[in-house]
Order: structure tokens, then C-alpha cells, then sequence
């Protein structure tokens, strides 16, 4: 047997899938560019070290104060009933949900009146020439489980890059560390193109990853081809069709019979 002959359970998106994830994409980009424009864009880290942060290793913390801001900015804009985005709610992902942020947004549609988009917010930072580069994204089996689940499931990977600077307090004369957000790039996973995402076979049942987030292409493509996208890319690896197999009996990914 081999994976063409394979009896799969298809999933099939709804007609106005990639407007909506334009949308999406669009209203998340519109609302980080205007919180830098209007200097909304620091985060200050009042410490008591007489010397500041410490800049060799203040990525390693970083990604935790990025996506903070990140969820406020979005609470921010949520506030207001009437905003342009016609963002309606905002929740931060629960413990080990594969997103940080969970958007809804109101928007007529065929058979809906709103979208969810799960947001996965990566930090890189500017002074650090390798950090956050090729981010791990989440688990080949879950996120080839939640597409078969919900065909219109939409994860957004939201990068946002960072500089870190110390500057000190003139009245304590401590020094504060300032983590400023000042550059952006929003994808919609399904749409990355191949080249961009690789799989990595050593966690579990393998992580994909992204070449480099900052340098993505896109590829417009459907729920189905995507999922086959992510199962050759695992077949390709050193785990081979077999392994594949059990997994996609274990999940259910294919028909029994």
C-alpha cells in the first residue's frame, strides 16, 4: 500500500476561506503598524540592576513580553464596540493551545456572521542576528488533526521584531530596560509556501518550522492541499510512509475499510 491509494477523509473549506484570511491578515498588520506609528510600541522593564539587562541573553525573555504587548494591543482596539477592524473579541490561548491569541472578528459570510483566527505571535530581535529565525511553529499531528476537524481552521503566525535598549531612570538612577516592537509580518500557515516550511522529525511526531520568517513567499492553496503538503514532507523524512500509516490510522486521517 502506499499513500495514493490511501482512502482519506477530505476536508473541504468553505468558498470564502481565502478572503477571509485576507481580511484577517489585512486587520491584524493595520492594527500593529498603527500601535508603532503612534509610539505604542514599548515595553518598559523597570529593574533594580545598576547596569540594566543583560543584552547577550534578554531574547531568551523576550518572546514572553512581545506577545503580552501583543494581546494588549489587540484588548486595546476590542475596547472599542464601533472599531474599524470590527474586532469583536479577544482571549489569550490557553496552556499548551498551539496559538498564544485567539481573534474573533465580525464579517458577513455566506453560511457565518464572524471569523476566528488562532495567532501564533514569534519575536525575533534585531541586535541578534540568528534569534528566532527558524521558530518552531507546532506539532505536524496536531495541527494536521485540527484542519481535519475544522476545514476553516486559520492560524496566523504574527512576527514581530524587536530592539532592546537600556536607558536609566533619572530619578531612581537604575537603569530600565526598553524592548521596542518596531517591524511586522502576518502569514496565514496554510498559505506558506513549501520551500519556507520544513519539518523537524526530533520532537514527538516532528515540529514544522520556518525557514526564516523573514524572508516568506506565499502560496494560495486549499485545506486538503495542505494537509498533503504536511504528510509528504513527513513521509520524506527519516520516518518514512509506515510510521505515516499508523499515525493516520491512530488520528483517523483515513477511512477505516
Amino acid at each position: 500500500m502506499d499513500y495514493s491509494k490511501c482512502n482519506f477523509k477530505i476536508p473541504k473549506e468553505e468558498d470564502d476561506y481565502q478572503q477571509c484570511s485576507e481580511f484577517v491578515i489585512k486587520a491584524i498588520s493595520k492594527i500593529i503598524k498603527e500601535a508603532i506609528d503612534n509610539k505604542k510600541n514599548k515595553i518598559v522593564i523597570n529593574t533594580n540592576l545598576k547596569l540594566g539587562l543583560p543584552m547577550e541573553n534578554v531574547n531568551k525573555v523576550a518572546g514572553p513580553f512581545v506577545e503580552a504587548w501583543a494581546h494588549e494591543t489587540f484588548c486595546e482596539i476590542v475596547e472599542d464596540t464601533k472599531n474599524e477592524y470590527h474586532l469583536v473579541n479577544v482571549e489569550a490561548g490557553e496552556r499548551l493551545n498551539m496559538a498564544d491569541i485567539i481573534l474573533q472578528f465580525q464579517k458577513k459570510r455566506k453560511n457565518q456572521s464572524s471569523i476566528t483566527s488562532n495567532v501564533d505571535v514569534k519575536a525575533t530581535a534585531e541586535d541578534i542576528e540568528s534569534s528566532g529565525k527558524s521558530p518552531n511553529i507546532t506539532s505536524y499531528a496536531r495541527i494536521r488533526c485540527a484542519y481535519l476537524e475544522d476545514p476553516d481552521y486559520m492560524f496566523i503566525i504574527l512576527s514581530l521584531k524587536h530592539k532592546v535598549y537600556s536607558k536609566r531612570d533619572e530619578q531612581t538612577k537604575l537603569m530600565n530596560g526598553i524592548m521596542e516592537v518596531f517591524s511586522y509580518n502576518a502569514y496565514d500557515l496554510k498559505n506558506i509556501s513549501s520551500a519556507d516550511i520544513s519539518y523537524n522529525p526530533a520532537l514527538g511526531t516532528g515540529q514544522l518550522q520556518i525557514r526564516d520568517i523573514h524572508y516568506v513567499k506565499e502560496t494560495k492553496r486549499t485545506t486538503w492541499e495542505f494537509c498533503q503538503l504536511l504528510d509528504k514532507k513527513y513521509i520524506a523524512s527519516k520516518n518514512g510512509f509506515d510510521p505515516w500509516f499508523k499515525l493516520a490510522k491512530k488520528f483517523g486521517w483515513i477511512k477505516d475499510g
